[in-house]
């Protein structure tokens, strides 16, 4: 966000800010370890308000639960904004000062009544109002989301959507307050800033600027287009198309993990050829023509890991990799040499060196600092930087150094996939504390918190369908149906229902969701399908 993909704010700031907001995110859950930091928050006497369909348990710990219907994120934020600017509460002199398009902004929102905002959203007019004088008026303020608001078909929007919130109040840019995207996985922040993202360049470089491009080309002694390439949806869509034959995939399972996978597989198997590089044989691998036998990251490889909070901390091998598993940066290397190339022996300090001459955001960061600091946060441009704890201060220096910050114009638009007399109930996805993503990590241990293959609803939805805890009920979507057995929840009203993603081998809930996606994240909406629900 302004420039740079990576949250505002360190770990610490949550544990002494005045307001949290946690919107879209069950990190009780999804993010165990971010959680412990927003509870000392919460400890400190942070008030927090959650926002999210579900009253998870995370939502148990807010002072007020503001449940959302799915897919209404972003009419309830620009509601929020507008209550705060007719309250004359928004912060007139930082958004003249450090932001662009405010009157146009403003005439935008207008009509984003509180009351048209709870038609649409189904949150009370009045907890509306509670959550946009709190925020406007807290002195620190802590904004954060996850994938309740990115795995949507406008992700992106719904992202603006809170940051024109943070611009209207000058809660960005200062210690204490910020925007802070909770990362879905471990490392997560580490492959985008490492360029593993189609239109950039390690460091969030822009691929399309020819000096930028340049400096790499240089660096690697070959061209590098500067068109973007395709993300992971586009790639599928491009089997489709037959423009695309081969995959290689590392340490993924789309199989099990890409919205629709029953389209997934069927396009999976189409390919010419498929390499897959991974620590278990997972779905994907077992129907490759070529596994490479992995590592594990965490205990059996050198290298860096990149937190939430932009901190790059050192891995150090534990532990040799079993059997005839390689590290991965050691399988990458001997196939680069296998493929004529000539790139010698793998050493992670020499790679993470050539990306430091490469990246400035990294260029301070040594082995030898990150030691001996316990890891520094980007940006660090000099070995003499300690590294930055919150971003976009500029934001508050006179004369601004750079363009303002854009306020930006979206509107509410619907889920794709519509609710109707053969569709009537909503099914949004998620995860739970007692797994891992598609299971590959987690399913062969037991757990006395596993709750394994359910669905949850309401005993009152339950009652509706003529259901009882524990039946087995047939699911439907327009793309498939899945059995499951019925798990009664307080915390969710009727018309929804939850399924987590953690048990694909007994029940694939991908079957049912939908590939839409948003154009410019790319991310497919996971978390508002249309089904109905029978009994078996």
């Amino acid at each position: 966000m302004f420039g740079a993909g990576g949250g505002t704010s360190s770990y610490e700031e949550i544990e002494t800010t005045d307001l949290i907001i946690l919107w879209g995110s069950n990190a009780r859950s999804a993010h165990p370890i971010f959680f412990h930091h927003l509870l000392k928050g919460v400890r400190n006497g942070a008030k927090m308000y959650a926002v999210d369909p579900r009253r998870t348990e995370s939502a148990q710990w807010a002072d007020t639960w503001l449940g959302i219907d799915v897919g209404s994120d972003i009419a309830l934020a620009n509601a929020v904004a507008r209550e705060i600017i007719n309250a004359g509460l928004a912060n007139t002199e930082f958004i003249e000062h450090s932001t662009s398009g405010f009157d146009d902004f403003a005439e935008f929102v207008e009509p984003y009544t509180l009351e048209r905002a709870e038609e649409i959203s189904g949150v009370p007019a009045s907890a509306i109002r509670a959550l946009a004088h709190d925020y406007a008026t807290a002195e620190t303020a802590q904004l954060c989301w996850t994938l309740g608001i990115t795995e949507h078909h406008n992700a992106t929007d719904n992202v603006v959507a809170l940051i024109n919130l943070a611009l209207l109040t000058g809660h960005v840019g200062r210690y204490g307050s910020g925007l802070v995207p909770i990362r879905g996985q471990n490392n997560v922040q580490g492959g985008g800033d490492m360029g593993a993202l189609p239109n950039k360049l390690p460091g969030f470089q822009n691929v399309a600027d020819d000096e930028l491009r340049g400096k790499f080309e240089k660096a690697y002694g070959m061209t590098i287009p500067s068109e973007p390439g395709w993300h992971v949806t586009q790639m599928f869509d491009a089997m489709e198309r037959a423009e695309l034959s081969a995959m290689y995939v590392i340490g993924e399972n789309p199989a099990q993990s890409e919205a629709d996978s029953g389209r997934t597989i069927e396009l999976l198997e189409g390919l010419d050829h498929l390499v897959v590089q991974d620590i278990f044989l997972t779905k994907t691998a077992a129907m490759a023509d070529v596994v490479f036998p992995a590592a594990s990251g965490w205990a059996e490889s050198e290298g860096t890991f990149t937190s939430s909070e932009r901190r790059v901390q050192r891995v150090r091998r534990a532990l040799d990799p079993p059997g005839s598993a390689k590290d991965d940066l050691a399988i990458l290397f001997e196939f680069a040499n296998a493929m004529g190339h000539e790139w010698g022996t793998a050493d992670a300090e020499d790679v993470w060196d050539e990306l430091r001459s490469l990246s400035p955001m990294h260029a301070g960061m040594s082995y030898e600092r990150l030691e001996a600091m316990g890891g520094i946060q980007w940006p660090c441009p000099d070995i003499g930087h300690p590294g930055t704890k919150f971003l976009h201060a500029w934001l508050w220096e006179d004369p601004m150094p750079r363009e303002p910050a854009p306020f930006s114009l979206v509107e509410w638009v619907p889920p794709v996939d519509p609710l109707d007399e053969d569709y009537p109930i909503r099914l949004t996805t998620g995860r739970r504390l007692d797994a891992y993503n598609t299971g590959v990590q987690s399913s062969g241990y037991r757990s006395p918190i596993y709750a394994g293959a359910v669905i949850d609803m309401t005993p009152e939805q339950a009652a509706d369908l003529g259901a009882s805890e524990g039946d087995v009920v047939r699911i439907t979507s327009r793309r498939g149906s899945v059995e499951a057995p019925v798990r009664f929840t307080n915390g969710l009203r009727r018309g929804l229902v939850f399924m987590a993603i953690h048990s694909p081998d007994d029940l694939d809930v991908n079957t049912l969701t939908l590939d839409a996606w948003d154009p410019k994240s790319g991310t497919a909406e996971f978390k508002a399908t249309a089904v109905r629900i029978e009994t078996t």
